[in-house]
């Protein structure tokens, strides 16, 4: 009773201190209406990694790598891109590098031998490397036997090769062998890592298998990009300001029980297609974006469930009774959500990346 005293009170200081005939000749304050058709912050950060430069080339579109980049993006994000609770990636980017070969005739007798560089050069500032590793297949069944694989890493001058070994299990018949140190000294990145594939056929004397070309084994760089708009690796759970909608939440039977109009502030779809946009052929996932808006009237008296700032309740009663030229409260995103995106770059190499802030969850008045 008491803030509602206050309330009708401070309404009455208003009437007081601007006449109704002094309101009618004050100037308006400038509206901030939605626009015609809203805005899509995502499609703005995307067209900077879209093909049409000089050297853009589609690859690769199939292959192991791509499938293991979507069993990560599966595990990660639903069908449309929302990021899954306790998804364990730990970081808000992952990119896919693939190696460059050298020498053509791998094979030799029982022995499958293929040099390996990876480049990492011109990696964008913003992005910190927390972890890299090396994922391979260790095993690969054939017709008379097996072919087992191991990477060796190419150490500097006439030093022999170190082997290298995964840190876990394999999953899903993947290994990954972190190779973090090899590609941090000191507070500095190096500018390439080079390892040696090496494959045996093991099977019975006798048998033989046509030389089999395993997959190249693939780099993964866990990153943070510290972009802005970039979902940050841990993000903290949404929090509530303390002042939202105390005002309208402690008035006694303020609109609870009553249903909002058709009209009203709400949140509205927009579908958008990435085929419809001509990149489906380098977004991978998710096949559609909804990054949903509001629009609507904003109700005469704010209902608690639009978690409205005082501020805005009180605007709201300036415009009703005390000067008509001060606008309502706008309809705006209240809430967001972020997305996550598998893309391929314009070096053929695999991205995923979460994009913070992309989706609209719910709206206010302000």
């Amino acid at each position: 009773m008491a803030l509602l005293y206050s309330c009708t009170s401070l309404l009455l200081l208003l009437l007081l201190v601007v006449p109704l005939s002094q309101a009618a000749n004050q100037s308006p304050l400038p509206a901030s209406p939605l626009p015609a058709v809203p805005t899509l912050p995502l499609l703005q950060a995307l067209q900077m990694r879209a093909p049409g430069s000089p050297g853009w080339r589609v690859g690769p579109a199939s292959g192991q790598p791509l499938r293991y980049m979507l069993n990560l993006y599966r595990r990660a994000a639903n069908r449309e891109g929302r990021p899954r609770r306790g998804r364990s990636l730990g970081t808000n980017t992952v990119r896919l590098v693939q190696a460059s070969s050298h020498g053509d005739q791998p094979w030799a007798g029982r022995w499958y031998v293929q040099p390996l560089t990876y480049s990492l050069e011109r990696q964008p500032e913003a992005e910190h490397l927390l972890r890299a590793t090396v994922v391979y297949l260790p095993s690969l069944s054939l017709a008379h036997g097996r072919l087992l694989c191991a990477l060796e890493l190419v150490a500097a001058g006439e030093a022999p090769g170190v082997l290298l070994s995964p840190a876990a299990r394999p999953r899903h018949g993947w290994a990954e062998v972190d190779v973090t140190p090899y590609l941090v000294l000191g507070n500095s990145s190096v500018g390439s890592l080079a390892l040696r594939h090496v494959c045996v056929h093991a099977g019975r004397a006798g048998n033989h298998d046509a030389p089999v070309v395993p997959s190249h084994p693939f780099l993964l760089l866990y990153l943070n990009d510290t972009q802005a708009g970039l979902a940050p690796p841990a993000a903290e759970p949404h929090r509530h300001r303390r002042d939202t909608g105390t005002l309208a939440h402690d008035l006694p039977n303020y609109l609870r029980e009553q249903g909002g109009d058709k009209n009203d502030c709400s949140l509205r779809p927009f579908s958008v297609s990435f085929a419809q946009l001509g990149w489906d052929h380098w977004i991978i996932a998710p096949h559609r974006y909804n990054p949903r808006y509001c629009k609507g009237a904003c109700p005469h008296l704010l209902r608690y469930d639009y978690h409205a700032p005082n501020h805005a309740v009180v605007q709201s009663f300036v415009h009703q009774l005390v000067d008509a030229s001060v606008p309502r409260p706008s309809c705006v995103p209240y809430r967001y959500s972020p997305i996550s995106v598998l893309m391929i770059e314009r070096n053929g190499g695999i991205l995923y990346k979460e994009y913070e802030n992309m989706i609209a969850e719910s709206c206010t008045c302000r």
